[in-house]
């Protein structure tokens, strides 16, 4: 589709604008247009009709300064609510790193919101004869936005770090099957506002939502070739654009709903951002936007050759965050999401990528340093995935100070743990007392660790203790795809079983795994639906799989309340017992006057030495944690990796004080009474907390 030049009358009212801000910007009498090319000869503003999409005509931005193009459209020529497009004018040369060509509709990278995404077409491919073929008819238009919107009362729940409790969750997964959610909104930003899921979240006890891509994205060439799609959306074409599969109409106010809903019940939005690579691929993938508008300035060029990209990302290119026009977009960005969407912090994929200055990875990069110097960024929560595939890439405990970072050493020492692994004990005592081997530098506290079992990229936690394997045949890749060391033990059968004895161990493996998280120092991260066992059937990477496998089964939280229950009971206790929440790294020492903050016990309730630490034999221990008050205000956490039964001696307690069960995952319904005897039997494969009281 070629574009067609406004009339006269329109093209003598285009004003040269103005460079900043960039975007389509409303200002009550029209719309500035701006956008970033420092290789354009000319950028021609595409519009259409917001209705039906139709070609309204299309003018060149009469303005530049610098590297930024910027033209002025009065009322009625261009308002809130209107399509456009960019092309670009320029010089496509692959070999020297430029991709400009004007026969492909571009997205604009400060895009707002998108009519949908692009459709699978030779036209937006620029190889050989492709690149002679115009892509204006498959590819969606970005939408005028009105940034102004009434939000009323809403307040953002601004709870502490030490506070908080994570909840990962996918948007349409999450309420596809939810039986309380009205049928047309399934899947969607408003099904995630509805009452009884803000009601579920509040009483369940978590504080904020942790929401997969919800930024704009597509789904790759290879799946649709398989009648696949991709379900997880970690493929972005547009960063401020909210993804248009979660709305019904209006993917802007929608969103904006769904976080007023979740802040009235107390619930932080924690957005999973993708700022590392976008979906158009490596060298031979599509030209939807950055490539075209400025390919040497938003990605990383093979030096030896800038027709190809670095892939450190796994998708084919990678952002050049140093780049300051990159650095310039996802701050804008992350701006439009913190002040016009209301977020309250993000959690960043593949993060190494944005602390890379000039190919190493530097915790003072200058994006980082700008996010400490935003004022509308400085105090977010800011969430790290510490790995990426460059050089250096795992960069777990060397984020700067203020952020927290996703704990795969915990996920992994805790699995291995819990599975009976021959090691000695104090991986597992280093993660449950908040990995200060990891994080005790920098003026960073407990909180800086994210801790968790399971994740989206994983199994689920009922899947943990029924597969030794992936079982991802349904993902067409030969079932080579997904991790291969998931330190996962399926309890004596793969899959499914009958035997209630292997059902047994299974549920209590699993109520092992929540309390550890749930006891442990640090940030503790649930993966929606593990409270209540949902199973993937093995799938450990069902970033593919938008059906039932992917989405949350309801029925299952009636077939286990007694899991759900047991979660609601132990956030609870976490949510009571500020010693379970330092903002201090536990020290092992006592204080004028006070017992220690911490001390690890032999079952006999001697303290742990050095050889009891060191022996592979160790299956047991007891940990007594000293409360915010006086000295016999203590938690006892006794744990036994075992396959035999332990008898613990509990430390006396003064002034006719007793030990108070609180939960035994053995005998997760057993009554909450204060134990008055001088020992406690912890069953095999099991973990009793207990508090004076």
């Amino acid at each position: 589709m070629s574009s067609t030049p406004l009339p006269p009358a329109l093209e003598s009212a285009v004003e040269r604008g103005r460079p900043s801000p960039l975007g389509a910007t409303p200002t009550g009498r029209g719309v500035n247009f701006a956008v970033h090319s420092s290789v354009a000869e000319a950028v021609e503003l595409c519009l259409y009709e917001p209705a039906s999409g139709a070609t309204r005509g299309s003018v060149r931005l009469p303005g530049r300064t610098g590297d930024v193009w910027h033209g002025y459209l009065p009322l009625p020529h261009a308002s809130a609510g209107d399509l456009y497009g960019y092309r670009v004018h320029g010089p496509f040369a692959p070999e020297r790193g430029l991709r400009c060509n004007a026969k492909k509709l571009l997205i604009d990278p400060c895009a707002r919101a998108l009519s949908g995404e692009p459709r699978a077409d030779r036209a937006l491919f620029d190889a050989g004869e492709d690149a002679a073929l115009d892509s204006g008819a498959v590819m969606p238009r970005c939408r005028i936005v009105d940034p102004a919107y009434d939000w009323g009362d809403d307040r953002p729940p601004g709870t502490p770090w030490n506070d908080t409790v994570l909840y990962e969750l996918h948007v349409k997964g999450f309420t596809a099957r939810h039986p309380l959610v009205p049928q047309r909104l399934r899947g969607t930003y408003l099904g995630l506002a509805e009452p009884a899921v803000v009601e579920w979240l509040s009483r369940l006890g978590v504080t904020a939502v942790e929401l997969m891509p919800c930024q704009a994205f597509m789904t790759e060439g290879f799946l649709r070739e398989r009648g696949l799609v991709n379900y997880w959306g970690y493929n972005p074409i547009a960063w401020s654009a909210p993804a248009t599969q979660y709305a019904i109409d209006d993917p802007v106010g929608e969103f904006r709903q769904m976080v007023r809903a979740l802040h009235a019940g107390g619930i932080e939005v924690i957005l999973d951002v993708v700022y590392n690579h976008s979906a158009e691929g490596s060298e031979s993938g599509p030209t939807l936007s950055l490539k075209g508008f400025d390919n040497a300035a938003y990605y990383r060029l093979d030096p030896a050759d800038p027709a190809r990209y670095e892939n450190w990302t796994g998708c084919g290119n990678t952002i050049d965050a140093s780049h300051p026009a990159s650095r310039a977009l996802i701050l804008d960005s992350l701006r439009w999401w913190a002040e016009a969407m209301h977020v309250d912090g993000f959690r960043f994929d593949l993060a190494p990528v944005l602390g890379r200055d000039g190919g190493d990875f530097d915790r003072a990069a200058p994006l980082f340093a700008s996010l400490r110097a935003d004022p509308a960024l400085a105090y977010l929560k800011l969430i790290a995935e510490p790995w990426d595939l460059g050089p250096g890439g795992y960069q777990l405990g060397q984020f700067p100070s203020g952020w927290a970072e996703w704990n795969d050493r915990y996920r992994d020492t805790m699995r291995s743990f819990w599975r009976g692994e021959h090691h000695g004990v104090g991986a597992f005592a280093e993660r449950f007392a908040g990995s200060s081997d990891i994080f005790r530098h920098r003026g960073r506290k407990p909180a800086a660790s994210v801790n968790f079992i399971t994740a989206h990229d994983g199994f689920t936690l009922a899947d943990l203790v029924s597969y030794n394997d992936r079982h991802n045949d349904a993902n067409l890749e030969q079932n080579r795809d997904g991790h291969s060391d998931n330190r996962s033990w399926n309890c004596g059968v793969e899959g499914p079983s009958s035997d209630p004895a292997i059902e047994a161990l299974r549920r209590r493996q699993v109520r092992n795994f929540l309390a550890t998280l749930l006891l442990s120092q640090g940030v503790p991260m649930l993966q929606a639906g593990d409270e209540f066992g949902r199973s993937q059937r093995g799938n450990n990477n069902a970033y593919c799989q938008d059906n039932e496998l992917g989405w949350l089964d309801w029925s299952l939280a009636g077939s286990d309340p007694g899991l759900v229950e047991f979660v609601r009971r132990l956030l609870a206790f976490r949510r009571r017992r500020p010693e379970l929440r330092r903002e201090t790294f536990l020290k092992g020492a006592g204080r004028s006057g006070r017992s220690h903050d911490v001390c690890w016990l032999r079952p006999d309730g001697r303290e742990m030495q050095e050889a009891d630490w060191n022996d592979p034999r160790t299956a047991a221990l007891a940990i007594t944690l000293a409360g915010a008050g006086r000295a016999e205000d203590r938690l006892l956490v006794l744990v036994n990796r075992g396959a035999e039964a332990v008898e613990y001696r509990l430390p006396a307690l003064a002034d006719g004080r007793r030990w108070t069960l609180v939960a035994d995952t053995a005998a997760p319904q057993a009554p909450l009474l204060a134990e008055p005897a001088a020992t406690r039997l912890v069953g095999a494969r099991s973990l009793a907390v207990l508090e004076a009281g």
